[in-house]
């Protein structure tokens, strides 16, 4: 028997269609999988332990989904919890997961996996050289793993494999790798290896495989030679070029995917259309590595800081602010030297041009001279009220400092008041590695709870 999997989403928090996932369990799928997090927006939730997504909103999709679950009577799955998969949001999901089976009346047997690490194990598997640098490598020392507010690794199939078995009714795994939801049923069932991993990557953003990508549910069905890949949308269809193309996105390799374990080879995949919807591969091959690794993550604070925006609208000013915002820099760099106590070790300045490269920086290739800029200046120190300092100084001149030839004292805007903005904390990746084990749940804890 072929095994269904039912993708709802990318991730949970991003919304799918509703008559779509009404189609899905329509289709008697034997799990249903869903993603819970990645690092797309940064190390701070990392950093802090929280999800970037509202918790309403989460609770709300969750809940629709507990409601798919109980009608299919299958298990649900979801890999990194509360985004960054810290134990914590694994904690925050049972949370939700519980205050939703106490209103419904439920009683529902709840896995956990856990993929939290204590800093000290992972300083101690670095000094017996079990931690290794990824491309590109991050310098690493015992103080950079000690100085992490928070650690995960990346758990696989084989620990979530081993909460499916439990029996449990729900699974909530913490930091786990895009496919490991997707592909643990297959493998369990002993479906080809490849088509399990080649078919989880596909699937791992929904619908976005699909004509329609925003209409999140898919599903996948897996067997001993190949997977299809199938929309519930109406009017979504998936295409060979569009499930082929899945394999660019978040990947180095079009052809290579890295999992703990393994990796697949999607050379020599071919894909098929079924009919104007589904879409069939064959040919994926899983090779096996010959030791057992898992990618780790760990952020630590970088900083503190403090931003100031100020509207330039000027037209000569618009025209010439490059020249304008380099020469501030300048300018308040000898400012601050001579006015504080502070060195070019102890702070970072800089101001992006919003509407000019402000995401791209030095890399822009399209500049343009909008009728106004937002000049943000951001400042990173050691120190909370470092930054706040160096932004209050910077402030009367974001307001008034002239260009070169221009005597005239120019005056622009700040778009609230106060006009410095405290950010707190802010983190840095400081792990880009993979720490060896001798057995896959080494640095994992699966516990079973009761939830309702």
């Amino acid at each position: 028997m072929p095994t269904r999997v039912l993708v709802p989403s990318g991730v949970l928090g991003l919304g799918f269609d509703h008559d779509a996932l009404r189609r899905g369990i329509e289709s008697s799928p034997d799990i249903i999988c869903i993603d819970g997090g990645s690092t797309d927006s940064g190390p701070y939730y990392l950093g802090e332990g929280v999800s970037k997504y509202s918790r309403a909103s989460t609770a709300a999709e969750w809940k629709q989904l507990l409601d798919a679950r109980a009608e299919a009577d299958v298990p649900l799955v979801i890999g990194s919890s509360g985004t960054c998969g810290t134990d914590s949001m694994v904690d925050w999901m049972f949370e939700i997961t519980n205050e939703i089976a106490r209103t419904q009346g439920r009683k529902v047997k709840v896995a956990t996996v856990k993929s939290s690490q204590e800093s000290g194990f992972i300083a101690e598997a670095f000094g017996e050289g079990r931690v290794e640098a990824l491309d590109p490598a991050i310098p690493l020392t015992e103080t950079d793993i000690v100085n992490c507010s928070n650690i995960v690794a990346l758990a696989g199939a084989e620990q979530i494999g081993a909460a499916i078995e439990t029996g449990a009714e729900i699974v909530l795994a913490g930091r786990a790798t895009d496919t490991a939801s997707i592909a643990s049923l297959p493998l369990i069932r002993g479906d080809d290896a490849g088509s399990a991993w080649h078919g989880a990557k596909i699937a791992e953003c929904g619908a976005l495989c699909s004509t329609k990508p925003l209409s999140g549910v898919v599903v996948v069905e897996f067997g001993k030679s190949g997977f299809s890949v199938e929309p519930m949308a109406d009017g979504a269809r998936c295409t060979p070029s569009t499930v082929s193309a899945h394999m660019l996105y978040e990947n180095a390799d079009p052809f290579i995917l890295h999992e703990p374990g393994g990796c697949l080879d999607a050379t020599d995949a071919r894909y098929s259309a079924i009919d104007e919807r589904k879409v069939a591969v064959k040919g994926s091959r899983w090779i096996r590595s010959d030791r057992y690794a898992v990618k780790l993550e760990g952020a630590g604070i970088a900083g503190y800081q403090t931003t100031i925006l100020a509207i330039v609208r000027d037209s000569r000013y618009v025209e010439n602010i490059g020249a304008w915002s380099s020469d501030l820099l300048e300018f308040l760099s000898e400012t601050i030297s001579e006015r504080t106590m502070l060195g070019p070790d102890d702070y970072r300045l800089e101001i992006r041009l919003i509407g000019i490269d402000s995401a791209l920086g030095r890399l822009e290739t399209k500049p343009s001279a909008p009728a106004e800029v937002g000049a943000l200046a951001i400042v990173t120190a050691r120190t909370q009220d470092a930054a706040t300092e160096i932004a209050r100084l910077a402030n009367p001149f974001l307001l008034h400092f002239p260009l070169p030839d221009d005597e005239q004292l120019p005056t622009f805007a700040f778009p609230y008041s106060p006009a410095e903005t405290e950010r707190g904390p802010i983190y840095e990746f400081k792990l880009n590695h993979v720490l060896r084990l001798d057995d896959p749940m080494e640095a994992f804890r699966l516990d079973v709870l009761e939830a309702g």
